[in-house]
């Protein structure tokens, strides 16, 4: 990268040399040699730094090497140390960069492991370097996920129902996210919050609530469905009665709250922001299920895996045909803007990350309270004209929403047990009249997208497009891969015949935990391509996800001695074998799959039995005789 293009796009008008060439030397800014050995109380190598630059209390240092190395580090340490000591500064941005191609290395502070900056891939404006130390503007998930605890706790306090929290938590956060905007863009700090805290206690309860309601429809102003939407929000949140009953101060509470403790700390215009607003979310949708053991809401972990199996970034269209509360659509839309920001400058950035907020997040929900729950999350996350239908997805107006779209990838988790009536009567054939619950757990759903997607293909042709090959990961219980009974081996047969069943992984025993019971497993198709003869499945026997099971908590994330999440190196594993097709005995095998066969790993891995022990019977023999039971097979005294 040319020396002239760095100066220009950081801005000429910070550059600050001292010496000729525009470099800028430690041994002046010190008063002599000695002075800056005394400074640093040792010896020094390194004193002409290529490119400074200074913007109030941020400095920035760039050292240009034909192609870096790793000993230039230690340089530009050097530099780092050599500025701590002669001008006092500590908001310090170090980089590296190439002069024959435009690869650069970014660093927070001191130039070391712990704070480099992986997503900063090209140079900036000093803007966006100042940015990165706004007080007002800082990241703490640590901070986000303990305060949520919290409030949770003064939500029940409260009285607000447990079911109703996520979605009123939801709705508080847009309102104040809105009056942030209006009362101080630079962000939230003690005087705003003091502000708003004033703001608030000159108000009434029923003007609050109006706020709150004008706000929701300013913010779904033309979106799809706004007035179901509208309706939606108000009847599950603003005319609660719970709601209804708060007092002023209840609400100064609980808004001050939210405000000071939660969004002071995500910056929601930056990818990772995005990603703990999610995680903030999802805390309150947690015990949503309990209540109903055929609600399967996905795991977060899980959905990030799914999302980064099927590749999902700032150019797929992605599709959730059952979306729930948009878990997958959330995760999808985080991975889409973080991928914004690798390799763009700030403003294309922007660009992109409008383009995939309008045209490339869709999803259908035909229940009322969680299309209500999906509307918020995505108008969380700056997603106001979200492409949400409040529809069945066999509805025949889904069937073109979903050929518009013209899905890249399509994520979702099928209810297991739908009722009959809302399906087709082509795919009831051979179905028990008196069947109250989907006998295939859940496989008509992607016959049924098989079959658009076949459809839509057709159409593509017909208008000289190119036809599309989405990838499919669901999420269906183990009864479905298992195929036990001649309905699911049907469905299973009819999915080959235009599909290609490229991956099986079978998942924790209680993964909804503490929602719904069913053991799962994670599909990956390639829709729109006949399963070859002689292709091979990769099949994982993914039972261990580093979470454990906690008494009103959940399955909650475990870490090691280091403080290290044991899932990220556990999902990790999972990918890179799957990428790389690696057979490992009592974790993966590659087999050619019909319809006729079982969909999981345990039937063909080969067995480690120098792991085995005692509690591995014991475990297989409870896990067999459930299994027995729960089909039917044989009954409890």
């Amino acid at each position: 990268m040319d020396r002239t293009v760095i100066i220009n796009t950081i801005g000429v008008e910070y550059h600050t040399p001292n010496i000729e060439n525009g470099e800028y030397s430690y041994i002046k800014a010190a008063g002599s040699k000695k002075k800056l050995k005394e400074k640093l109380g040792r010896d020094f190598e390194h004193v002409n730094l290529d490119i400074r630059f200074q913007c109030k209390d941020v400095v920035i240092l760039v050292e240009t090497k034909t192609e870096f190395v790793a000993k230039d580090e230690s340089q530009l340490l050097e530099y780092y140390e050599e500025e701590l000591v002669t001008n006092k500064t500590r908001n310090i941005i170090c980089i590296l960069a190439n002069t024959n191609n435009d690869i650069i290395k970014v660093w927070k502070g001191r130039v070391n492991d712990k704070n480099i900056l992986p997503n900063e891939t090209i140079i900036q404006n000093m803007s966006h370097y100042v940015q990165l130390f706004d007080v007002n503007k800082q990241n703490d998930r640590e901070k986000v996920l303990k305060n949520t605890y919290d409030l949770n706790e003064l939500l029940h306090k409260k009285d607000i129902d447990e079911a109703k929290r996520s979605q009123f938590v939801g709705t508080c956060l847009l309102y104040i996210k809105d009056l942030v905007k209006r009362f101080s863009p630079k962000g939230i700090d003690d005087e705003l919050i003091n502000k708003m805290e004033e703001h608030w206690s000159r108000m009434t309860t029923a003007s609050i609530i109006g706020d709150i309601k004008a706000t929701l429809e300013k913010l779904l102003d033309g979106s799809e469905e706004k007035e179901i939407k509208i309706k939606l929000l108000k009847s599950s949140v603003l005319e609660d009665q719970k709601v209804r009953n708060l007092s002023l101060e209840d609400w100064q509470d609980i808004l001050v709250d939210i405000l000071a403790n939660i969004y002071k700390y995500i910056n929601t215009d930056s990818s990772e922001g995005q990603d703990i607003l999610n995680l903030f979310f999802i805390a309150f949708n947690k015990y949503t299920g309990k209540a109903d053991k055929n609600q399967a809401y996905t795991p977060d972990h899980i959905t990030d895996f799914m999302a980064k199996l099927t590749q999902v970034d700032r150019s797929t269209i992605v599709l959730d045909p059952t979306c729930g509360s948009g878990s997958f659509l959330v995760q999808s839309l985080v991975k889409a803007i973080a991928d914004c920001y690798i390799g763009t400058a700030d403003e294309e950035a922007k660009e992109l990350i409008a383009i995939v907020k309008e045209k490339h997040i869709y999803g259908i929900e035909c229940e009322e309270k969680a299309y209500g729950l999906s509307t918020t999350n995505m108008l969380i996350h700056g997603d106001g004209n979200s492409n949400i239908t409040y529809k069945s997805c066999f509805d025949d107006k889904s069937k073109e929403f979903i050929q518009n779209a013209a899905p890249d990838i399509i994520l979702m988790n099928p209810p297991y047990n739908a009722k009959p009536k809302n399906i087709p009567k082509k795919y009831k054939v051979g179905w028990a009249k008196d069947k109250k619950e989907d006998p295939t757990k859940g496989l008509v759903f992607i016959h049924y997208l098989s079959d658009v997607i076949k459809d839509m293909n057709k159409k593509r042709e017909k208008n000289k497009l190119s036809k599309k090959y989405p990838k499919l990961a669901v999420l269906l219980p183990v009864s479905a891969a298992i195929g036990s009974k001649e309905v699911i081996e049907k469905e299973k047969k009819a999915m080959l015949e235009d599909n290609t069943l490229e991956a099986v992984f079978t998942l924790p025993d209680e993964i909804f935990y503490p929602g719904a019971s069913a053991c799962a497993c994670c599909m990956l198709f390639t829709m729109g391509k006949k399963h070859p003869k002689d292709h091979k499945t990769f099949f994982g026997f993914c039972k261990d996800d580093g979470f454990k099971k906690k008494k009103n908590l959940g399955r909650v994330e475990q870490f090691d001695d280091e403080n290290n999440s044991k899932w990220k190196a556990i999902e990790e594993k999972w990918l890179t074998s799957y990428n790389n097709k690696t057979i490992e005995d009592g974790f993966s095998a590659m087999v050619h799959v019909d319809g006729d066969n079982e969909w999981l790993c345990e039937a063909y891995m080969k067995t480690d039995f120098s792991k085995l022990c005692q509690q591995d019977f014991q475990a297989t023999l409870n896990n067999y005789l459930s299994y027995l039971v729960k089909e039917g097979e044989i009954y409890e005294e």
